[in-house]
């Protein structure tokens, strides 16, 4: 057997450890679909209202609303579930159970690699659940096939990315609990974006910075492709750029670290 070929049987072998691990412990992804629906319910009933005639001028509402945060939700569902990928890559380094992987005769980029795609999967799963919510109570997107097939592309580029960044935080952090911290401000970078309301309402400093952190962009390029509009090129190429450069920050970060331990 090659090397490659080596490679990717047991990097298929720990993904199927880490969806084993998923169906063994339920309660990680019911938390990470159980928050970003508590903000979706929660922005749109309770908040909706008010911000929606913001958005959509005296005869918004609720129903202008969730049109408008559902991307921003969708996209806090992935930074969530990259928590959960940091504290299972956590939970390897402090359990022992790599150093075991290491007297096999295995891949070490199997290791990693595992955890990343497990991770990918599981993003994109609960983001198809919270996208259902979100249809159920009034989410009514516009998007045609291809515009689907890029709501679907971006998504998985953006989990990718945040993914190998919480694999970092994992190999980083000396315990579960410090690696489920880590990644918190991930799911904080949405509010202070294009996410919940635009930034044209935001103070200078404020605005400037909401403009140009990554989220921003990424969010826009969702908006326009699930509401089936032109997508504006410059705005679409910022968040894949944004996109590479984090997973390859991260995924170089990642095997330094790993190498190290």
């Amino acid at each position: 057997m090659t090397t490659l070929a080596q490679a990717v049987t047991d990097s298929r072998t720990m993904l199927r450890r880490q969806l084993l691990h998923l169906r063994r412990y339920p309660s990680l992804t019911g938390l990470l679909i159980g928050m970003p629906v508590v903000f979706l319910l929660l922005f749109t009933y309770v908040f909706g209202g008010t911000l929606g005639a913001g958005i959509g001028g005296p005869s918004g509402g609720r129903a202008e609303y969730v049109n408008y945060v559902t991307p921003a939700i969708i996209l806090m569902t992935i930074t969530s579930a990259v928590q959960g990928t940091s504290i299972s890559v956590a939970m390897d380094m402090t359990e022992g159970i790599v150093d075991r992987f290491r007297t096999m005769a295995i891949a070490r980029v199997s290791v990693l690699t595992g955890h990343v795609v497990g991770g990918v999967l599981q993003g994109l799963a609960v983001a198809a659940i919270v996208l259902g919510v979100a249809l159920a109570i009034g989410f009514r997107p516009a998007a045609g096939p291809l515009d689907w097939l890029g709501v679907l592309g971006l998504l998985t580029a953006t989990m990718l990315a945040l993914t190998w960044l919480g694999v970092a935080f994992g190999l980083l952090a000396r315990s579960a609990e410090t690696a489920s911290n880590l990644p918190t401000p991930l799911t904080l970078l949405p509010f202070i974006g294009s996410g919940f309301v635009p930034t044209g309402s935001m103070p200078a400093g404020l605005r400037q910075f909401a403009e140009y952190q990554p989220f921003t962009p990424i969010t826009e390029t969702l908006r326009q492709l699930l509401a089936g509009t032109t997508v504006h090129p410059g705005t679409a190429a910022a968040a894949v750029a944004w996109s590479l450069g984090i997973a390859l920050a991260g995924y170089i970060w990642a095997k330094r670290r790993y190498n190290r331990i």
